[in-house]
């Protein structure tokens, strides 16, 4: 850098500047328009765009519909972040952090709102008895797991994906210092399934579900274009576990809701029934 940054005395919010993101961003919470969210015909309704936190609860929702949980029929409407869908008070109302993805679970004798993609898998799981060990030391090593992405990806993302993907400009220090941080943490992944077939043992859980949409899309280069940047491919049982679950169906079929970027069999920005995300797939190229 030629030029060294120096903090003001007050830190001030400056919108200003060509990145999108300033001035949709605040320092503060709340609502900033009127707008109702919509509502769908099943008891879960869920607002979230497809990004890696998004993916990971359309996932877990078409590996229930696949284990033939009809219970978990589902509407998804996307919120678009871009545009500021997160700040109206229909969404605030359901999540006052203002982040997807957010669900709205209306199937029992009271309404839950559910927060915090951490929060919905658990919740989600924990409704439908499934993907999650009831008890023992297998339920402390998926919630282990499952609680390191959620501490973890923040450095991949708002860190590494940031500063290398989606700043204005490129930086050495950042990109290096959170380079360094992605790659420890694939170490560390690469290490535990070195020892077993999914994150938390032999059988595949809301671990798998909530480090795949940011790790395994990494690792497979569906994010950030940083494959050869990371040397992902010498994180070998990474790779193996990410190729292993791409060729699930509920992962196929989650990871395209909600979405609205990429190839046309890709994107689906709203889903409604099974028929949706068959309309879409039936678009990829055989």
């Amino acid at each position: 850098m030629t030029t060294q940054y120096v903090p003001p005395k007050v830190w001030v919010h400056n919108t200003g500047g060509g990145n999108k993101w300033a001035s949709i961003n605040r320092p503060v919470s709340g609502s900033t328009h009127e707008k109702e969210l919509p509502v769908g015909k099943h008891a879960l309704q869920l607002y979230s765009l497809g990004t890696p936190n998004g993916q990971k609860v359309t996932i877990l929702l078409e590996e229930l519909l696949a284990k033939g949980l009809k219970e978990a029929e589902y509407d998804a409407h996307l919120i678009n972040i871009g545009d500021g869908d997160q700040f109206s008070s229909g969404f605030v109302a359901v999540n006052p952090n203002s982040k997807i993805p957010a669900l709205v679970d209306k199937s029992g004798d009271e309404v839950v709102n559910v927060f915090e993609s951490a929060s919905i898998l658990v919740h989600l799981a924990e409704k439908f008895g499934v993907f999650l060990p009831k008890s023992g030391s297998a339920r402390t090593t998926t919630f282990n797991w499952l609680f390191w992405a959620q501490g973890s990806a923040p450095f991949l993302g708002g860190g590494f994906g940031h500063f290398y993907a989606y700043a204005d400009e490129k930086f050495e220090y950042p990109i290096n210092r959170f380079a360094m941080e992605a790659k420890r943490q694939l170490d560390v992944l690469d290490k535990q399934l070195s020892k077993n077939t999914f994150i938390a043992g032999e059988e595949f859980t809301i671990a798998d579900i909530a480090i795949f949409p940011w790790y395994g899309n990494l690792v497979l280069g569906k994010l950030y274009d940083a494959a050869e940047f990371l040397q992902v491919e010498t994180y070998t049982h990474v790779m193996r576990w990410a190729k292993l679950l791409e060729k699930r169906e509920g992962v196929q079929r989650g990871r395209i809701v909600n979405r609205s970027f990429g190839e046309e069999w890709e994107q689906l920005a709203n889903r409604h029934s099974a028929a949706d995300i068959d309309a879409v797939l039936a678009k990829k190229p055989k």
